[in-house]
């Protein structure tokens, strides 16, 4: 029998997370180093994951989702960081919990069809394009805009720090249908990469999550049928702001996962390492701050279940989730700091995870939604400011 690992889990979520535990060791994490040097991996990653039943855990059996409840999510989430590349981790949760959200909620049965069951599958990637080189939090600063031709819609303008970007085969993309009316005049495409017009201008040299593309993309006149419309036009911004609860709790349940394998590594390493004839773990002060730690990984895991919980009964929790980002992805910073300093000059080698890992966690205090702006909803829920 499975072990249960934490009440909100039966047998069938357990044994379910041993598949992906397995497939994240045996098949991902052996190539990690080598997509980590080459900056990308290969599409099969997609492939093989949609036969698994990986990609659409959540979605309708109707076009061939699993339709599962939202704890084997949490599963699949939390065993991800085992394939041993943020890179990759990030860029399939970008097409598991970013881009295909939207058309489950808002789209039309012909989207679905096109875009969200191949997606399911693993035959077409995706990104989603919101983030402009002069709009970040801001959405309402986008400036890309579609102007309505007829049956079709003309799209200009650029996006930047866009995941997936370099490889995807259609993008949920955020444009200005009505450039007067601020939150109100933007609307979501399903952007068919292949359109004339479209463009892949740089890809950018990240500190962390390397195994992943990351790139800036142009728009200049590209023809874009109705059908690709997704939900009503001018109700982008609702639709992106629905999909934030999700993407952010599912990215700190995979932060908390990535938190405890840095952990340890660390303690294993200070099992090991000697200095002044005595293991390190045993000097009292790193103990301590292993203990601390230890304290605050429990604390949070936690706030994320309590989360996870909420969002499976079906209850508002964008103050908690944004608590549960906040809280996540600044510990996550603290902890590789300390770790890293615990595995002393080896930290600073490559060949450690500890390295790696460092790089990669400020991302969570950035991605998806800033510390800062995680602080400015939790204060506004509060009624801080009324």
């Amino acid at each position: 029998m499975a072990e249960k690992i934490y009440p909100y889990f039966s047998e069938e979520h357990e044994i379910f997370r041993q598949q992906v535990r397995s497939f994240c060791e045996e098949q991902l994490a052996p190539h990690a180093d080598e997509w980590e040097e080459a900056g990308n991996f290969p599409r099969w990653v997609f492939e093989k994951m949609g036969e698994l039943g990986f990609l659409g855990i959540t979605y309708p059996e109707k076009y061939g989702g699993s339709g599962c409840d939202f704890w084997y999510k949490v599963a699949f989430a939390e065993e991800l960081p085992r394939c041993q590349s943020s890179g990759v981790l990030l860029s399939v949760l970008v097409q598991t919990d970013m881009c295909t959200p939207a058309i489950v909620t808002f789209g039309s049965e012909e989207q679905k069809e096109e875009i969200l069951r191949p997606a399911i599958q693993g035959k077409k990637i995706g990104a989603i394009a919101v983030t402009e080189p002069n709009a970040g939090s801001d959405v309402a600063a986008i400036r890309s805009t579609a102007r309505k031709d007829g049956d079709y819609y003309i799209i200009n303008g650029s996006k930047t720090f866009i995941t997936n970007g370099s490889k995807a085969d259609w993008l949920t993309l955020a444009v200005k249908t009505n450039p007067d009316k601020g939150y109100s005049g933007i609307s979501l495409f399903l952007f068919p990469t292949n359109t004339p017009g479209f463009t892949v201008t740089r890809k950018l040299n990240k500190l962390g999550h390397r195994a992943t593309d990351t790139v800036e993309l142009s728009f200049e006149d590209c023809k874009v049928h109705k059908k690709y419309l997704l939900g009503e036009e001018g109700k982008g911004f609702y639709a992106i702001m629905h999909g934030f609860q999700y993407e952010r709790l599912v990215g700190a349940i995979s932060g908390m996962s990535a938190l405890k394998l840095m952990l340890a590594d660390t303690i294993n390493y200070c099992k090991e390492r000697t200095a002044f004839k005595t293991k390190i773990c045993a000097f009292q002060a790193n103990a301590h701050k292993l203990a601390d730690l230890a304290t605050e990984i429990e604390a949070a895991q936690a706030l994320v279940y309590h989360c996870c919980d909420m969002v499976n009964r079906g209850l508002n929790a964008i103050k908690e989730v944004s608590m549960c980002k906040l809280y996540v992805g600044e510990l996550a910073v603290r902890a590789a700091s300390q770790c890293l300093q615990l595995h002393g000059g080896y930290g600073y080698i490559e060949e450690y995870r500890i390295c790696r890992a460092y790089r990669d966690v400020k991302l969570g205090t950035i991605g998806g939604g800033s510390s800062e702006i995680m602080r400015e909803i939790i204060a506004r829920m509060m009624g801080l400011y009324s």
